[in-house]
């Protein structure tokens, strides 16, 4: 049976409980339906939507909004909208207010690219934004790199999480930067942080989440796989074996070998002396 330890193990994110440790995005999928599924599947801690999708295609997008309003009726999912698309801290700002009258929500992943080919967050732009944001009243989960300075800056400036990305944007690579996100979780180790961004397979989900990361966000590689409900279901499995891996504290690596059955004592074992003979 497992301890209290492991089934009391609840996120809470600006003291709210965060239902699930994985998190999904809401494009690309083939259908509204299959999203649906997938999202049925996995069962999303949250689930991110786009201002700027939805007012720029509302009109021909429709159904895939009013799918993720049934989602969130019926399941415990949390919407946190984003500011996809915004380069500038002005821009990504104005965005999260209009996100606060479409969604009725303060949760706001905020997202300030500095560079289009690798979609790299702008951190001066992010950071400003961010204060500002927070000095609003919105709750700020930033789209960020994982330097560790631009980390701290953001939790102090009231951030209750921070999201560093693991590879670029829809790359699928996984976690390209081990020791960088190895050292940000061992220097600020009660900050709540979620791996955003880069994930391709369930594997690197794990390897996050083993690394002691508390959530991991994800769209494309669900959206785009083969069959995004079974990828959804891989997923789940994946976030919830890593975090259960972290709590149960994992085995130090050694440079040598070590048998798992002790060898004195076993039957034929033999002493040897210096010159290999048997003693």
């Amino acid at each position: 049976m497992m301890s209290d330890v492991y089934r009391n193990d609840a996120l809470v994110i600006a003291g709210e409980r965060i239902p699930s440790r994985l998190w999904l995005g809401t494009s690309l999928y083939p259908s509204p339906e299959i999203m649906r599924q997938s999202l049925q599947a996995a069962w999303p801690g949250f689930v991110t939507a786009s201002a700027r999708r939805q007012t720029a295609r509302q009109s021909q997008d429709n159904g895939h909004w009013e799918f993720i309003e049934d989602w969130l009726h019926k399941s415990g999912s949390l919407l946190l909208p984003n500011t996809a698309g915004c380069h500038s801290a002005r821009e990504a700002i104005l965005m999260a207010n209009m996100t606060r009258e479409l969604f009725d929500t303060s949760w706001i992943k905020l997202e300030v690219i500095g560079d289009d080919y690798s979609l790299q967050p702008h951190p001066f732009e992010l950071l400003e934004a961010a204060r500002e944001l927070v000095s609003q009243g919105f709750k700020v989960l930033p789209y960020c790199t994982e330097d560790l300075v631009l980390c701290e800056k953001l939790l102090e400036a009231g951030c209750p999480a921070v999201m560093p990305w693991g590879a670029p944007i829809g790359t699928g690579r996984g976690l390209q930067n081990i020791q960088g996100l190895k050292t940000l979780r061992q220097r600020l180790p009660q900050a709540v942080m979620v791996i955003d961004a880069g994930i391709g397979r369930p594997s690197q989900a794990m390897q996050a989440m083993e690394m002691g990361f508390d959530a991991v966000l994800l769209n494309t590689a669900v959206a785009k796989a083969d069959d995004p409900v079974a990828m959804a279901t891989a997923f789940s499995s994946a976030v919830n074996a890593g975090r259960l891996a972290w709590l149960a504290g994992m085995m130090a690596e050694r440079e040598q070998a070590s048998p798992s059955t002790p060898v004195p004592g076993l039957p034929f074992w033999h002493q040897f002396d210096a010159s290999g003979e048997t003693a």
